[in-house]
């Protein structure tokens, strides 16, 4: 659209945006509804080019251009905006007047050419998105988007596949090595049963590629029949137990303004209860991410939600603190704990961070331009309330930062940060413990000395022992590709996108780069993305989300299996996790107290028209022994996060191993369950259990711990208590059937 027509539509906005004035005081829940209503209200659509409804409203009252390409131009951006919004048809029908005009004005446009390639594109995608909006969102099935797509994921309506195919095509004949139209050429196929033989040989990408280089067993997506499957864009995930009744429930937000966090109860059947109301939620919106904690160490799983991320300037929305008052409802405390502070991010940690018992909170702001925007540093001063000192503690990082963890890297009992920044080289901060005269933890930039600071392009990150040899390594994900990446790796070529990176804890200091050595050197364009034992072997394992807001952004999420330290397997196929929606926030917990890892999945994406249903998978077990811990400090913070854990077992020669954990919530994406659940792999009996609480020089040994079972480990009591878990089988028969189709009750492992 020309210049002209943008400062016309300026204009159209500056008269069109919502007038609220006055602050709202901070208290309430009621305080906080009105006060996210208002940042709404005032949002410019202009400015947020994610506020598609409203920019749709927008550019339809804008004065037809006198000049035909112009008008040409126009249209497509208002058919852009359509699509974005969710309304395909609408966008379609845009589309076909664009291509009469193409074929009236014939060869006097010059451009005309590079005009139809362009708009075959737009084409392509939206018939596409059609199909998905048709089939996989209307009427999800558990195999529905998930590739290689087998028969339960063929769409019924095929109009949307059909017409997709010969846009494509057409793109094809034009480009022949477009590596992105010819992957979706092959994916339109496969959702109408026609991948591969339907597929032109010389476009054929070989069946081969999806084979899973081990079998995790299939981990099917049955959110749809628990209710649990939010239609939502992206935002984040939680698996914890909210109301205290010793069961893991789960919590999901939505990263737009308009849509609601929900909490569903689990009812220790199978089944799940939504009570959103009941918990005081209703009217508390947005929230790209999520992470949980008790800041107030009464026992109760609080929630710190995160908005404004992506928005630079226009994401200057509020964060929310959700008290969890211990009678299943929250009260929103961002202001009286001194919170309120407003700046674009997604990112926080909660750690303890000065050793005095209270969890504090690291934020990691995004900057874009000016002003800066530093991450803040919030110490809890233990009566509700925090203080901001990220300069005086050296930790007030700039840039456009998509991911922070917290952890010990070379093991002093003090727990270090990392930060993830997108564009610039990432920071690792050393704490140097609590400065004497100020009061305040002291920390030292060493990424350079470390060997930490790429990739230069990055996301998600987690500390985790991925060797189980007691010092933390390090995870970060790239966040840059160009169309196509995935099938260049599949195919072999040079992948055009950043990869991640794999840094193993040297344990002096140092980390050594072993993401080829652990065969992670793949594309993997990360968002919301997590760690957990999908196999309860006792090595973590992963699943990473992909994606970016482009709709033509469709790329199987990936996991990855680890090989007993030694590397990694891909088993995206095998556990059916290769879902091409956009993956967001990733929770893993052991939901139906089996011992084994269930996971909760954010599947929606950036505009208003890319939402999916949340994604629940179901961990089939494998056989292995396991381990529930549910940690409760004294001196420490009272769920323990941050403290290390030492599982010593038997193995069947009659050797031991240790198995090494961290109490925390996993990734920078989404937030595990805070009891710790580890897999003993074919151990035959526990040795013991070793405790590093957070608080310096506390450490405990825990003997008569029994395989299978859980308990309470509480700092200062020698003895573990046996926890009673009461476990559930998932329905079966839920693989095949289409939501709402039928109904099976029954157990299922």
């Amino acid at each position: 659209m020309s210049a002209r027509l943008w400062t016309v539509l300026a204009g159209v906005v500056a008269v069109g945006s919502v007038a609220c004035g006055g602050d709202v005081a901070p208290g309430g829940n009621e305080a906080v509804v009105e006060e996210l209503r208002m940042v709404y209200a005032e949002t410019s659509p202009y400015n947020n080019p994610y506020l598609n409804d409203r920019r749709v409203a927008l550019i339809r009252g804008l004065p037809t251009p006198p000049d035909r390409r112009e008008q040409w131009a126009l249209t497509g951006r208002l058919a852009d905006e359509l699509l974005w919004a969710g309304d395909t048809r609408a966008a379609l029908e845009l589309f076909g007047s664009m291509e009469a005009t193409l074929d009236s004005v014939g060869s006097s446009w010059e451009e005309v050419d590079g005009l139809r390639a362009q708009l075959d594109s737009r084409f392509a995608i939206a018939w596409l998105r059609l199909g998905e909006q048709e089939n996989c969102v209307a009427n999800p099935t558990s195999a529905a988007c998930v590739v290689p797509i087998d028969t339960e994921g063929w769409h019924e309506l095929e109009e949307g596949s059909r017409n997709a195919i010969v846009y494509l095509g057409r793109m094809l004949e034009r480009a022949p090595d477009d590596l992105n139209a010819r992957w979706l050429l092959n994916l339109a196929h496969m959702t109408l049963g026609e991948y591969p033989a339907g597929v032109p040989e010389v476009f054929r990408i070989p069946p081969e590629v999806f084979r899973s280089e081990a079998d995790i067993g299939r981990f099917w997506d049955i959110g749809a029949h628990l209710g649990v499957d939010v239609r939502e864009l992206s935002g984040g995930a939680l698996t914890d137990d909210f109301d205290g009744d010793g069961r893991l429930d789960l919590m999901t937000s939505s990263w737009h303004l308009q849509d609601q966090i929900r909490l569903f109860r689990n009812e220790g059947d199978g089944t799940f209860t939504e009570v959103t109301d009941e918990a005081g939620l209703t009217g508390i919106t947005g929230g790209l991410n999520m992470q949980q904690a008790d800041f107030d160490n009464d026992g109760d799983v609080d929630v710190f939600v995160l908005r404004g991320a992506w928005m630079g300037e226009e994401g200057l929305w509020p964060n929310s603190l959700l008290r969890n008052d211990g009678d299943g409802t929250f009260t929103d405390v961002t202001g009286a704990a001194g919170l309120a502070a407003r700046h674009p991010t997604q990112t926080a940690v909660w750690a303890d961070l000065d050793l005095d018992g209270r969890l504090d909170l690291y934020i990691g702001n995004e900057t874009r331009g000016e002003p800066d925007r530093p991450n803040e540093l919030y110490l809890n001063n233990g009566d509700g309330t925090f203080r901001e000192v990220a300069r005086a503690a050296g930790v007030a990082a700039v840039g456009f930062v998509k991911g922070v963890d917290a952890g010990d890297v070379d093991n002093d009992g003090r727990p270090d940060l990392y930060v993830s920044r997108l564009g610039q080289p990432n920071l690792l901060f050393m704490n140097q413990g609590v400065d004497a005269e100020g009061g305040v933890p002291t920390f030292v930039e060493a990424s350079d000395r470390a060997g930490v600071r790429e990739p230069l392009e990055s996301f998600p990150t987690w500390f985790f022992d991925v060797d189980n040899d007691g010092w933390l390594d390090l995870f970060v994900a790239g966040y840059r590709a160009d169309p196509g990446a995935v099938l260049a790796e599949w195919l072999g070529r040079d992948v055009p996108a950043t990869l991640p990176r794999l840094y193993r804890n040297d344990g002096d200091g140092t980390f050594t780069d072993v993401t080829e050595a652990y065969r992670l050197d793949r594309f993997l364009y990360a968002m919301g993305s997590n760690f957990g034992d999908l196999d309860n072997d006792g090595w973590l394992d992963m699943l990473v989300g992909t994606g970016d807001p482009d709709f033509a952004a469709l790329m199987p999420n990936r996991a990855f299996r680890n090989d007993g330290g030694t590397g990694f397997q891909e088993v995206t196929v095998s556990g059916g996790f290769g879902n091409v929606q956009k993956g967001h926030a990733v929770a893993f917990g052991d939901v139906n107290d089996n011992g084994d890892q269930d996971i909760y999945m954010n599947l929606g994406g950036a505009l208003e028209g890319d939402e999916y249903g949340n994604a629940f998978y179901a961990n089939p077990g494998h056989g292995h022994r396991w381990l529930t811990l549910r940690l409760r400090g004294t001196r420490s913070n009272r769920l323990a996060q941050g403290a290390r854990v030492t599982v010593v077992v038997e193995q069947p020669d009659g050797s031991t191993r240790e198995i090494h954990r961290v109490v925390d919530s996993g990734g920078s994406f989404g937030g595990n369950s805070l009891q710790t659940e580890i897999g003993l792999g074919m151990a035959t009996g526990i040795v013991a259990v070793e405790v590093r609480w957070p608080v310096e020089g506390s450490e405990q040994r825990f003997t008569g711990l029994e395989l299978d079972s859980a308990y309470e480990l509480h700092e200062g009591e020698d003895a573990p208590r046996a926890v009673e878990l009461r476990p559930f089988a998932w329905p079966t028969g839920l693989a095949p059937a289409r939501a709402g189709e039928h109904d099976h009750p029954g157990g299922a492992p």
